[in-house]
């Protein structure tokens, strides 16, 4: 079921999520999942991965994924590990919209919700002399209240939602690569290499292996990576860290850039697409969950 095309319009189907924050999470994840894939809900045997993102919702409760999904609190959990060197430049934490200062920020900055995902809650400024500052402010101020999602997940529900404002990384070719490594109790297995990525539209996708080879594997809701990105100088580094920022989950994806030869921490996301997304072919979704050990 192609619900997007039943209900195209993104603000009516945020509105209809919000209006059924009433059902019970189990049975709101249970109905998604159904509409989002076309499968039945496994959670007593769970096999695929995207099964197992929707018990690990529901049945696993880590205070420190709180700390982790949100993204000024996360900075305190990197520089614990010993990473504060791959944290990007920040310019200030605002509980209320009205505090931030726009004439004291740089030409370029980005704005992003603290308990939020996706590129929803998120404002690229590029040229400040460009930039309407009354529809940021409007926008941010809906982030400010707390929200139960149709993904139903918990972790963002447990902090207080504030802004962030943190430096714009400028890339080359305007091209901000994604590095997503996706880690189990400390061991990265794959990653998720995104580029071409602009907000509201689909981004190039590809699937990679430990060794940076593209897997024959890709989300349907994106579009196939067709060109490879340069594998990264430093990449084994890249994995190092993603190792060490995922030691004490069960699962967690490690997000990270790479900028000039510089390791730069993006975020750290426990359910990866809401455990909704479709791979093609669909035994990728099995080779992830085989991956996935829930814990008892």
């Amino acid at each position: 079921m192609d619900y997007k095309k039943l209900i195209p319009n993104r603000s009516l189907r945020l509105k209809i999520l919000e209006l059924t924050s009433f059902i019970p999470d189990k049975t709101m994840i249970e109905l998604q999942y159904w509409i989002k894939t076309g499968r039945k809900l496994n959670l007593k045997e769970p096999k695929r991965f995207t099964e197992k993102l929707q018990w690990y919702k529901l049945y696993y409760r880590n205070p420190i994924m709180v700390q982790c999904s949100d993204k000024y609190m996360v900075r305190e959990y990197v520089k614990k590990k010993g990473l504060e060197n791959i944290l990007n430049e920040m310019y200030g934490v605002y509980d209320r919209v009205e505090d931030i200062n726009f004439d004291k920020l740089p030409n370029k900055f980005v704005l992003k919700k603290t308990n939020g995902g996706g590129g929803n809650d998120i404002i690229i400024c590029k040229d400040k002399s460009k930039f309407n500052v009354d529809i940021a402010i409007k926008k941010m101020k809906k982030w400010t209240k707390i929200k139960k999602g149709g993904g139903r997940e918990w972790v963002y529900y447990e902090a207080k939602p504030r802004i962030i404002v943190e430096k714009f990384l400028e890339s080359e070719n305007d091209d901000l690569i994604d590095y997503k490594f996706f880690c189990f109790y400390g061991t990265p297995s794959f990653l998720y290499v995104i580029n071409g990525r602009k907000l509201g539209d689909k981004a190039n996708f590809g699937i990679f292996d430990l060794e940076y080879n593209q897997l024959p594997y890709f989300r349907c809701d994106e579009n196939k990576m067709l060109n490879k990105p340069p594998k990264p100088i430093n990449f084994e580094q890249m994995k190092e860290v993603a190792r060490i920022l995922s030691e004490d989950f069960p699962h967690v994806r490690v997000d990270l850039y790479n900028v000039e030869g510089k390791i730069i921490f993006g975020e750290l996301t426990f359910f990866d697409g809401s455990g909704y997304q479709i791979y093609e072919p669909d035994e990728f979704d099995f080779i992830l969950g085989e991956k996935f050990k829930l814990p008892k």
